[in-house]
């Protein structure tokens, strides 16, 4: 066997390793409500004390790859489990790398793999992005904006000719601005829920 292969046989063992911790973490969530609850999620990760920022970092990359979490409570349990500066550095850090590992499966799997986590009427909404002569500057522009959604749109970037080192760029460039502005006006949006409740 050799060298190629063998690696190819490493990245599925730990693809389906890691999809297997995902899919056990997603259920113990729905079990607790960390998904759909701030204040579940903070004392989850309060348990952890010095592990917290990893177990979060970890958290925001599975939500990038498994659409079913919220991405909203991930942003927002950030900046409310760690402050405005940290919880910012986490969310960039979990969600960049989330991004990239959406690239990669999508690069190794294709759109099966793509099909199987998001939904139809998404996947005919952007597909005919793929077959644009512009697809790099599409993406892009997305990639800059809060409201797109951008981790199916880096599935798709993995179905298309886009070099590693092209999307990895657009991603650490372009996430920094719209992860700010979604995870701040979160936390103004929940400030003022707590206020009028």
């Amino acid at each position: 066997m050799n060298k190629k292969k063998i690696i190819k046989l490493l990245w599925h063992f730990f693809t389906i390793l890691t999809l297997l911790i995902s899919v056990l973490f997603i259920i113990y969530g729905l079990q607790q409500d960390i998904f759909y609850s701030e204040r579940a999620l903070e004392t989850f990760f309060e348990k952890f004390g010095i592990w917290a920022p990893i177990l979060f970092i970890i958290f925001q990359i599975i939500q990038v790859i498994l659409p079913v979490v919220p991405g909203a409570i991930g942003c927002l349990g950030g900046i409310l489990i760690f402050g405005p500066i940290y919880g910012l550095i986490y969310n960039y850090i979990g969600i960049c790398i989330g991004s990239i590992a959406t690239y990669s499966i999508a690069r190794n799997y294709g759109t099966s793999f793509i099909s199987f986590l998001v939904s139809k009427r998404v996947r005919l909404k952007y597909q005919e992005w793929v077959n644009h002569r512009r697809f790099d500057f599409l993406f892009t522009l997305a990639i800059f904006s809060p409201i797109a959604p951008d981790d199916y749109l880096c599935f798709l970037a993995g179905t298309t000719k886009m070099k590693y080192l092209k999307f990895i760029s657009i991603i650490l460039v372009g996430k920094p601005l719209p992860i700010t502005i979604y995870s701040f006006g979160l936390e103004w949006i929940f400030r003022q829920i707590i206020l009028w409740l």
